[in-house]
């Protein structure tokens, strides 16, 4: 119930286009701007393209907006977390502190797809890497889930330490932990550099979890 609640809001908050031409991807623009592109066919053969565009770094009011275009022309805008009704069902677009954690077609039946990123994108980059060299696309995935793992691991460690020491924490119940492991100044900055290129990296893929992206933001 809340689910579709949500929904509809997100709905409610398009606002119609203002028509202008979608402009050209460039390579400037890999880390700061997202393109996908979503390719139907309408009921009498005709076929129609929809783009979703996102700047990451264009952000009014404390918040971020969606731009729909179809066929070229700005179609429609929405703030995050975004709900576009489209042809045969609707585009959802939700964002993470690191890029896209959701950018799907949703048919009326229940369906989901990703949308195609822009060959000139960063995650089109990156898909293109995982179709001519997967071997190699799921070791870098491997890798970038292991690090978060580990910050993951890391920082509850070091929570439990902070928490166990306060003055009137509960180490009167449960005693002082020790955290194994303590990093100097420059392993921290390490590991924390090494974390936002694990989730940046899940997120040219679309990929997002809560405990370990959502921790490393």
């Amino acid at each position: 119930m809340f689910k579709e609640w949500r929904h509809r809001r997100a709905v409610q908050r398009v606002k119609p286009g203002d028509g202008r031409a979608l402009k050209r991807f460039r390579w400037w623009q890999l880390l700061s701007r997202a393109l996908f592109h979503l390719r139907l066919t309408s009921d009498d053969g005709r076929p129609t393209v929809y783009a979703i565009d996102v700047t990451h770094q264009n952000q009014s009011s404390g918040y971020l907006k969606v731009h729909l275009y179809l066929d070229g022309r700005h179609h429609a805008e929405s703030k995050v977390p975004a709900v576009f009704p489209v042809q045969g069902g609707t585009v959802e677009v939700r964002t993470s502190t690191f890029g896209l954690k959701r950018c799907h077609y949703v048919t009326a039946e229940g369906a989901e797809f990703q949308l195609i990123p822009d060959p000139a994108s960063a995650e089109g980059r990156r898909a293109r890497l995982d179709r001519s060299h997967p071997a190699l696309s799921r070791r870098i995935g491997f890798l970038s889930l292991i690090v978060l793992v580990i910050g993951l691991v890391l920082l509850i460690l070091q929570l439990a330490e902070q928490v166990t020491r306060a003055p009137e924490g509960v180490s009167q119940y449960v005693g002082t932990f020790t955290s194994p492991i303590d990093l100097p100044a420059w392993g921290n900055v390490v590991l924390g550099l090494a974390t936002v290129a694990a989730s940046t990296e899940r997120a040219l893929r679309l990929r997002y979890n809560w405990l370990l992206d959502g921790g490393a933001g």
